[in-house]
């Protein structure tokens, strides 16, 4: 299959500006085009053309080439006049398939939803346009964004850039599987993805990208389809962590239609950054202290993912930042408390999926409306199934006071325990992002196909604790496992403070290579 895949790639032929194109990072495309070396049209056809390599990679559910072009064409005349442009202005991104798109089939990567033509943008969606961004297409994801693979798509799995013919073919993370894959195979500069347990995280580590998740409440929910309500976060996905602070500073910001976003006015990350051309100097993190959690040495962390731990720590030791071990002890019950959380959550907020006002609705004919509901509600996944159900139970009588209630009071914990090590004068702590490297994508009769939910449910042990207390954090590429598949760690900052986790994740730039790419 794999030998299949790479043969079909070298169908179209990449000339050697076209390979420069693509290899340039956000920042520097935008440098690029301000000095007037390539044109918003130019990129935009080298990543279209790159993405038409890359289709079996299955990284886009619908693709909007016409669209792009248009908005490209736009863009360079803007330039052109010499208007005002945007933060963005004339750059090529992809969005995860589950923020609404004017105009542009949006379907959260269900069958449910397959046909469905939002009439409106999402307010990230609206925000990247007046930043003059270039929509190439919605990316793959799990079905609602259920999920640590990618595996549970209407659509099929997406697969990771990094798989070899050694390695087999490997996931690429989920939940914005899609938005790590485009990214990490150069088909777009950057990528929208969503964070409700470590779903943007997890992709970037295992692809090999920057992952950056906000606090809750910095980026409107407006036209994002929930999963869960109070965990639901946008995030970021580049090559860069320069990118990331481009990409937020563009989308975040106060919005009226969403009353879980905070009253804040749109970040100014980017003005601490130097400019892509410039030579900085090494990076000091001179009296920045990090927290290294006890807690998080499980028995699970491969070997690899140990060695990268202690290689992160060293390295922010050599750049003067102070380095101690703190304790989260919370974190043994995080796993536990979300995965009565979110799934109660989702219960509540797909029961809109009835057929009736949304969803599926199938031609045959229904004597009862408990057939018609029972035949709607069909359509919807195993995993998502699963996780309604699962919710639904929490969410009973007598589960609400059993499960749900103290699920809720283990958040608090969670996030007290942060608070915690943060008024101490830490500044961020230092984790893994994963246990191991990607692993494989099984196939329908192989034994990883038949285990246990919970088999899945694990690898989102390191990211969930800074999700349940609404925290930013960045996943940084670090190195390779032996099998040549990226590992990743993980920085997380106290509430509202993406400054500093971009500033001390920066810092890792300095001992990754600037060509880290599939």
């Amino acid at each position: 299959t794999l030998s299949v895949m790479l043969a079909s790639t070298a169908k179209t032929v990449l000339s050697t500006r076209e390979r420069t194109l693509l290899k340039l990072t956000l920042s520097e495309a935008l440098q690029w085009l301000n000095d007037e070396k390539t044109t918003s049209v130019e990129l935009t056809q080298t990543s279209l053309k790159q993405m038409e390599r890359m289709e079996p990679l299955n990284a886009f559910i619908t693709k909007s080439s016409e669209v792009a072009l248009a908005q490209a064409r736009k863009s360079d005349q803007k330039r052109q006049n010499g208007e005002k442009l945007g933060l963005l202005e004339g750059i090529p991104l992809a969005v995860k398939d589950i923020f609404c798109t004017s105009g542009i089939r949006t379907t959260c990567a269900s069958r449910v939803l397959k046909d469905f033509i939002p009439g409106y943008d999402s307010t990230v969606a609206s925000k990247l346009k007046k930043n003059g961004a270039v929509l190439l297409g919605k990316t793959n994801m799990d079905e609602f964004a259920m999920g640590s693979g990618n595996l549970h798509s209407h659509f099929g799995a997406a697969i990771n850039p990094w798989s070899t013919a050694t390695s087999g073919l490997r996931v690429a993370g989920g939940s914005s599987g899609g938005s790590a894959a485009a990214v990490s195979s150069l088909s777009c500069y950057g990528a929208l993805g969503t964070d409700t347990g470590g779903s943007v995280r997890l992709p970037a580590a295992y692809c090999g990208v920057y992952g950056f998740k906000p606090s809750y409440g910095r980026i409107s929910r407006y036209g994002m389809i929930s999963y869960a309500s109070s965990l639901d976060t946008a995030g970021v996905l580049t090559r860069s962590v320069r990118d990331a602070a481009v990409v937020l500073d563009s989308i975040s910001g106060e919005d009226v239609q969403d009353s879980t976003c905070l009253r804040l006015a749109p970040t100014d990350l980017l003005s601490s950054f130097p400019s892509p051309s410039s030579s900085s100097p090494q990076l000091s993190l001179r009296g920045m202290r990090i927290g290294i959690p006890r807690e998080y040495y499980v028995e699970e962390l491969s070997e690899e993912v140990l060695g990268l731990w202690e290689k992160g720590i060293e390295h922010l030791r050599s750049v003067g930042a102070e380095v101690e071990e703190v304790s989260l002890p919370h974190t043994e019950h995080a796993l536990s408390a979300y995965y009565i959380l979110a799934p109660s959550e989702a219960s509540s907020n797909l029961s809109r999926y009835d057929g009736l006002r949304f969803g599926h609705r199938d031609d045959q004919s229904h004597f009862s409306l408990e057939q018609f509901y029972t035949a709607s509600r069909s359509a919807f996944g195993p995993e998502v199934q699963r996780r309604i159900l699962l919710g639904t139970f929490c969410l009973s009588r007598s589960g609400f006071e059993t499960f749900y209630r103290k699920a809720q009071q283990v958040r608090q914990k969670v996030r007290g325990d942060f608070q915690k090590v943060f008024e101490k004068g830490f500044d961020c702590v230092l984790t893994p992002v994963s246990t191991s490297s990607a692993f494989r994508i099984p196939s329908e009769d192989s034994f990883e196909s038949k285990e246990s939910p919970l088999t899945e449910y694990v690898n989102d042990v390191m990211t969930i604790p800074a999700s349940l207390a609404g925290l930013p954090a960045i996943s940084v590429p670090m190195g390779l496992s032996k099998d040549g598949l990226p590992l990743g760690l993980q920085l997380v900052g106290p509430f509202l403070r993406e400054d500093l986790v971009l500033k001390i994740g920066s810092s890792f730039e300095q001992i990754v290579p600037s060509n880290f790419h599939a």
